[in-house]
């Protein structure tokens, strides 16, 4: 099993608030550094999409890939797995929103392996650059609306 890096972060809003934005993934390239496109292929009944082929330029990790999004677990909860890449073999992550009583902490678990081999310290660095850029980047964009 690959190594998943794990993070979080308090944000001032609602869980509801966080999920908003979460979801609405085609606004990505807006906020997120590292998303430069998104294409929503699939949506579920509430409009949430469930499969999606995003362009991510992260450095290291820079890829086309089609990601499956489960929205099944909980409100608060969103999972991913990939579909389809060219460099990536594995971009498996999660974004869970609980109550605080600053508002709302948001955990973000990453896991990703690459086609070609990379040091594992290497690469382990690049997923934790990775995820605390999206957590501060979404904590910006909740928190200024």
């Amino acid at each position: 099993m690959t190594d998943q890096t794990e993070s979080s972060i308090i944000i001032e809003a609602s869980p509801e608030e966080v999920m908003e934005v979460v979801a609405d993934l085609e606004k990505y390239p807006e906020w997120a550094g590292s998303i430069k496109k998104v294409e929503v292929l699939e949506r579920d009944a509430q409009g949430r999409p469930l499969q999606v082929t995003i362009n991510i330029d992260a450095g290291a990790m820079r890829d086309t890939v089609t990601l499956n999004y489960d929205w099944s677990e909980s409100p608060k909860v969103v999972s991913w797995s990939l579909e389809e890449a060219k460099m990536l073999t594995e971009m498996d992550g999660q974004y869970t929103v609980d109550e605080h009583e600053d508002g709302c902490e948001v955990s973000y678990r990453l896991t990703v392996d690459l086609a070609m081999p990379m040091l594992s310290m290497i690469k382990r660095k690049a997923e934790k650059d990775v995820v605390d850029a999206a957590l501060k980047q979404l904590k910006k964009r909740v928190e200024e609306g």
